[in-house]
C-alpha cells in the first residue's frame, strides 16, 4: 500500500487509509476515521468522528469534516458521515457529524463538487452529481437530490427537501421544499419555472420537458390551489416518470412546496 503522508500530519491510532492516499502538512486524521483509495487529503485538514470517505476523493485546505453538530441535543454521541466517491470539498468546507434526533448519519454521494465555505450541517441526506457553489449553506437534517445545483450564498432551512435536477439561484433562501426539476430563486425563494438547462445538460428527452412544462403550468400558473392542481393532473396520462416523480415529491411534503 503507498502512503504519502507529510511527517507534520497526524494520523491518530485506528485510522484506516486505502492505497494511494495522501495527507498533506498538518492535517489532522482522527482514529474513527477511513479513508478510500486514491484520496487526496491537502494541508490543514481535519476528519474526524466516525467517517467514512469512499475512493478519489479530493479535500482541500481548512476543511473540517466529521466534527460535533451544532445542535444542543447533542450529548457526545458516536454519530457518523458517510461520503461516497470522486467528490471534491475546496477551502473552508464544514461537514457535521448527525445526531441521534435523526438516524445518526450525515450522508453525502458520489461525483459532487463543493466550493469554498459550504456548510453541511448535522443530518443531512445529499444524493450525487451535486454543484454547490460558494457559502451556499444547509441547515439540519435537509435533504438533497441527485443533480441539484445550489448557486452562491444558496441558505436552505432545517428540514427541507430540494428535489433533483433543481436550480437555486444566487442568494437564494429555502424555507420549504423544492420540487424537482424546478428553477427556483429569491428571498424567499419562488419558482421561475423549469431548469430547462440542467435537464438538457442531463440528456432528458424533449418530449419530457414538455410535460414538465405542461404540469408546471397547471401548478404554477393556473391560479388553482395546490389540491385542485394535484386533483387536475391526476386527470392526465402522463407518459413522463419524471411529471409522476414531480407529483408524488408534492403529495409527499410535509412542509409544503415553494410557489
Amino acid at each position: 500500500m503507498s502512503v504519502n503522508i507529510h511527517p507534520t500530519a497526524i494520523i491518530e491510532t485506528g485510522a484506516e487509509l486505502g492505497a494511494d492516499v495522501s495527507i498533506g502538512a498538518y492535517s489532522v486524521i482522527g482514529p474513527n476515521v477511513k479513508i478510500g483509495d486514491g484520496s487526496r487529503i491537502a494541508s490543514q485538514v481535519v476528519i474526524e468522528g466516525h467517517t467514512e470517505l469512499g475512493a478519489n476523493n479530493q479535500v482541500f485546505s481548512f476543511t473540517a469534516i466529521g466534527s460535533e453538530p451544532q445542535s444542543i441535543s447533542y450529548k457526545g454521541e458516536p454519530t457518523q458521515v458517510t461520503i461516497g466517491d470522486n467528490n471534491v470539498f475546496r477551502e473552508n468546507i464544514t461537514v457535521n457529524r448527525g445526531t441521534v434526533d435523526d438516524e445518526g448519519i450525515t450522508a453525502i454521494g458520489s461525483n459532487n463538487l463543493f466550493m469554498a465555505y459550504v456548510h453541511i450541517a448535522h443530518d443531512c441526506r445529499l444524493g450525487s452529481g451535486l454543484l454547490f457553489s460558494n457559502n451556499a449553506s444547509l441547515a439540519g437534517h435537509v435533504r438533497v437530490g441527485d443533480y441539484v445545483v445550489l448557486a452562491g450564498y444558496t441558505l436552505v432551512h432545517q428540514f427541507v427537501r430540494i428535489g433533483e435536477h433543481s436550480f437555486c439561484g444566487v442568494n437564494t433562501y429555502c424555507t420549504l421544499d423544492v420540487p424537482p426539476y424546478m428553477l427556483v430563486a429569491g428571498n424567499k425563494a419562488i419558482t421561475h419555472g423549469i431548469n430547462i438547462r440542467g435537464l438538457r445538460h442531463r440528456g432528458i428527452d424533449k418530449d419530457t420537458v414538455v410535460e414538465l412544462k405542461r404540469a408546471y403550468r397547471t401548478i404554477y400558473r393556473s391560479g388553482h390551489t395546490m389540491a385542485h392542481a394535484l386533483d387536475e393532473l391526476a386527470t392526465h396520462d402522463w407518459y413522463s416518470p419524471q411529471v409522476k416523480d414531480l407529483i408524488n415529491f408534492i403529495k409527499d411534503s410535509k412542509r409544503g412546496v415553494i410557489r
